[in-house]
């Protein structure tokens, strides 16, 4: 199957890793993966600030960069949740019909990583190794706009050499939600302890998830608690390899990796 990635703007800027990994990952399932270049953000951010002419833009890229492709993925519950229920919602506003109908056959078929692998692939067993102690955090758009429901556990479950331990109060947010960190920080730091609480009482080694995003506002608490438990994308470790085990905790190779 030929497979448009969706990088988003997080992965591209700063996780890099979990796009390269999703990449190895398809490509070892046998697909090709390609890059639409003229990709950019999806106007999420801009949507849920209240900037709407600058999200018009973004949603006629989006549109322009993926329409040609029958399926597109994304390492990204929130980005995808974006393109389903905010690209066509955005264009619709504007008065621009075309354009909605457009976005909407877009967002038919594009897909967060763990919906293409299990609904669309058909698999669960993607021949990943990882011998790590880990549990998995549903993010919010991932689990209440998407309905991802288990596919991510019922991927990890799969995974050879990985030890799963269930979170306690898992659909609790992180505090994340992006602008909402920085307008509402107090909250948002309160939300993160909690969160970080439940992690530590698994004594997983790492913590997992769909979003980079919430990976990031709960690395960074750990790792200023210096508690030893890392985060690390769903997609490392479904990309993880017995044979790329050596010297590298989350079993990366470099082969097939998009440029």
């Amino acid at each position: 199957m030929r497979i448009a990635l969706f990088v988003t703007c997080l992965a591209d800027t700063l996780f890099p890793e979990a796009a390269k990994a999703t990449v190895r990952l398809l490509e070892r399932l046998g697909h090709q993966v390609v890059f639409p270049e003229e990709q950019t953000c999806c106007g999420q951010m801009h949507v849920n600030t209240g900037y709407p002419d600058d999200a018009l833009r973004l949603v006629r890229r989006h549109v322009r960069a993926f329409a040609p492709y029958d399926v597109v993925v994304a390492p990204s519950g929130s980005c995808v949740g974006s393109v389903r229920h905010q690209h066509a919602m955005v264009a619709r506003r504007a008065g621009d019909e075309r354009l909605a109908g457009r976005a909407e056959e877009v967002a038919r078929h594009t897909y967060e990583l763990s919906e293409l692998l299990v609904d669309v692939l058909g698999v669960t067993d993607v021949g990943a190794y990882y011998p790590h102690r880990v549990t998995y955090h549903p993010t919010c758009h991932s689990l209440r706009m998407l309905r991802v429901g288990d596919r991510p556990l019922r991927l990890l479950r799969e995974v050879r050499g990985l030890d799963l331990v269930e979170l306690p109060q898992a659909e609790q947010c992180c505090g994340f939600g992006g602008t909402f960190a920085v307008k509402n920080a107090d909250t948002s730091t309160a939300m993160l302890a909690d969160k970080m609480r439940h992690v530590l009482a698994t004594r997983a080694d790492v913590c997992t998830a769909g979003d980079a995003s919430c990976l990031m506002h709960i690395g960074g608490g750990l790792s200023r608690l210096r508690a030893g438990v890392r985060t690390v994308h769903l997609a490392e470790i479904l990309a993880g390899t017995e044979a790329g085990r050596s010297g590298d905790p989350a079993g990366r190779t470099t082969e097939g990796v998009a440029r």
